[in-house]
């Protein structure tokens, strides 16, 4: 069902260029703690949630098959983002584990108080990346 345009925002592709664009957000699906292995929900919601309770925290991201088992559709150039948002109050970093079939790119560890965006990237059949920017 569609957004309605009344009381401000316009949808994608619906005109009313001089509102707000509104888009579809899933709600972030629980937050991970201090050494999490990351559902493939988790992964795909948009906005990925950490709170780690140490000052170390490990978050392993979930095995490429999984992933491809929940997105059936996917082509190689398919992409989607994740945003990463930390709300632990513990002085460290977050790292990010690669699960199989996982190469990162850029810097995996964060300080607990930042935020990053995750761009998925199918790469080829069984191997994504993940570029941390």
């Amino acid at each position: 069902m569609p957004i309605p345009t009344i009381g401000g925002g316009q949808q994608i592709g619906d005109g009313n260029t001089n509102e707000v664009n509104l888009y579809i957000q899933t709600v972030p699906i629980g937050a991970a703690t201090s050494t999490a292995t990351l559902t493939v929900a988790q992964l795909t919601s948009s906005v990925l949630v950490g709170n780690p309770t140490t000052s170390a925290a490990s978050y392993t991201l979930p095995t490429v098959a999984l992933l491809e088992a929940s997105l059936g559709n996917a082509k190689v150039g398919s992409s989607f983002v994740t945003r990463f948002v930390n709300i632990g109050t513990s002085s460290g970093v977050v790292t990010l584990v690669v699960g199989t079939g996982w190469t990162l790119v850029g810097l995996a560890a964060r300080p607990i108080t930042s935020g990053a965006t995750l761009v998925n990237v199918k790469t080829g059949d069984g191997t994504w990346t993940m570029y941390i920017v």
